[in-house]
């Protein structure tokens, strides 16, 4: 679902929950969250974050804010992400993937293996391999608002064609309600990363 780039120098991606797509369709009873569809997304909805990636000495190495907004481009709804336009049909369309970055419906306690090989801009190639767990359902309070959301622990490692290896533990706290993440939080060696939901709007709102 958000597909958005790591603000740190080294060449890793990290893929949003974003831009993720995931979704809302929520049971209240049963806890559980199925994949958004083409439908559940309007034109002029929008999410903005604010992110800021500090070494444990306290240098920061990126700081501002992210932004999406669905939109009708060339005929065809999509998501803005940086100078980029998503067909919303991209984002939701299901993985195929054996080790995918969301393992739908997501429930409570469930668990899998998210991997994924990417090339950045430079050529260079690398893995990030993660165990993925499904925490907790419950109210989470960030800059835009308290919502009911779902926190998703990933850890694991990540390397890269260049020797670089790394511990890289995430967490994501998921609000079902907005269609995409509110909180993040990344740590990677010597770097954390956190990114989190300041603004939030329906057309109507």
């Amino acid at each position: 679902m958000r597909h958005f780039k790591s603000k740190y120098q080294l060449p890793i991606i990290l893929i949003v929950f974003i831009t993720g797509g995931l979704y809302s369709c929520i049971n209240d009873t049963l806890q559980i969250a199925k994949q958004p569809t083409l439908s559940d997304y309007s034109v002029g909805e929008k999410w903005v974050w604010k992110y800021k990636g500090v070494t444990t000495e306290g240098q920061v190495r990126s700081e501002g804010e992210d932004t999406r907004e669905v939109v009708i481009a060339d005929g065809v709804l999509g998501m803005t992400i940086g100078n980029d336009t998503i067909p919303i049909t991209d984002i939701v369309k299901p993985e195929e993937s054996e080790t995918p970055r969301y393992k739908w419906p997501l429930e409570v306690g469930k668990k899998w293996k998210y991997e994924k090989n990417w090339t950045s801009q430079d050529g260079t190639t690398g893995k990030q391999s993660q165990d993925v767990e499904v925490l907790s359902f419950k109210e989470v309070t960030v800059a835009a608002g308290t919502f009911m959301a779902f926190t998703i622990e990933y850890k694991g490692t990540v390397s890269n064609s260049r020797g670089y290896n790394a511990q890289t533990d995430e967490v994501w706290w998921y609000a079902p309600e907005l269609k995409n993440f509110i909180k993040m939080t990344q740590t990677q060696d010597d770097f954390l990363y956190k990114e989190e939901l300041k603004h939030y709007s329906k057309p109507n709102n």
